[in-house]
């Protein structure tokens, strides 16, 4: 997606188990090891069972920096720790690229209106991603009424996985499926994302012509 300046500020956000935290991982990491300088926020307060807490440390070694609770700080918060770091509603204010990790779902998608100077900043796009393989986003009458009711979407991300049982051919179905819906909604389909096994096998675009990025699974051994 064309940005409007060199600065690159993403927000990810998708229905539960659509791998938007892992997207966004990899996204920023992806940019930092170009050597570009990289923020990584997590913004998930609506009940995440996967966090990047566990991972903060790893991820900074990596070159990242990382706005996120540690998982000490956070017991006795409840169930995933859901408070707001306020740190992260200033990360605009942060020199470099930024890359948020927002909630899932419609409530999720609502956590982008508590970022601050978001008005002033030309170069955030939100970014929908899709799993076609859950119920909620299984059609594309249902991934197009899911986005619609996300609010503010700039593009979509195909991130169509059955975890363990992930194939090409169910990767190549829902880059189909992602891209017609998104031919409905007038919005482009910024990327298929796949393990990086599948998406050797894929090649560097999808059935629908939408460019490959490779993901490192991070987000399984997070389970808060």
């Amino acid at each position: 997606m064309e940005q409007i300046s060199d600065r690159i500020v993403e927000a990810y956000t998708g229905e539960y188990a659509s791998g938007k935290s892992e997207v966004a991982v990899n996204r920023a990491l992806d940019l930092a090891g170009s050597g570009r300088e990289v923020t990584l926020v997590d913004l998930d307060v609506v009940e995440p069972c996967y966090t990047l807490r566990p991972i903060k440390k790893e991820l900074a070694a990596l070159g990242l920096n990382v706005v996120a609770w540690e998982t000490r700080d956070t017991v006795g918060l409840g169930e995933a720790g859901t408070i707001l770091k306020g740190e992260a509603r200033w990360a605009l204010r942060r020199s470099g690229d930024i890359i948020f990790d927002i909630g899932y779902g419609v409530e999720g998608a609502r956590t982008i209106n508590l970022i601050e100077d978001l008005e002033e900043e030309l170069s955030f796009v939100v970014l929908a991603v899709v799993n076609a393989s859950r119920p909620m986003t299984a059609t594309v009458n249902d991934i197009v009424e899911h986005v619609r009711m996300m609010g503010r979407v700039d593009g979509l991300i195909c991130n169509t996985h059955l975890a363990e049982e992930t194939t090409a051919e169910v990767v190549q179905e829902g880059a189909l499926l992602v891209s017609e819906a998104a031919r409905h909604l007038g919005l482009p389909v910024v990327a298929t994302t796949t393990v990086t096994e599948i998406a050797r096998r894929i090649g560097p675009t999808d059935a629908a012509g939408n460019p490959i990025r490779a993901l490192t699974r991070y987000m399984p051994r997070t389970f808060w």
